[in-house]
């Protein structure tokens, strides 16, 4: 059971092609949105969908096959793990951010774009 402390599984949407940056360190990384979709009915019978916004990190390997791969509008499930940092902006204000560090990723269907 201890596997499953911190465990996140998405599927969803690619909402902008991917960031890859090649750090001083040698490391690569790769930013990137996700949306996923949940479906229901109101009341009325109407059919509502409410989208939430994933960040996603990926290092290394990962991080290639983003970039090989991973555009605007693809399909893709993912497993990873949520990670909570701040950092300060432009203005001196002190920010919260919690992503997703991306450890598999699975391609799936298409890209929706084409």
């Amino acid at each position: 059971m201890s596997t499953l402390r911190n465990k996140v599984q998405l599927i969803g949407n690619v909402g902008q092609d991917p960031v890859i940056t090649d750090l001083d360190s040698g490391k690569r990384v790769a930013r990137l949105s996700l949306a996923t979709n949940e479906h229901y009915r109101n009341k009325e019978g109407e059919r509502i969908t409410d989208t939430e916004w994933h960040t996603l990190i990926g290092w290394g390997k990962i991080a290639d096959i983003i970039e090989g791969f991973v555009t605007k509008g693809r399909e893709i499930a993912i497993e990873g793990k949520l990670t909570s940092r701040t950092y300060e902006d432009k203005e001196g204000n002190k920010r919260y951010v919690t992503e997703v560090v991306v450890s598999e990723i699975l391609l799936l269907g298409g890209n929706n774009d084409q």
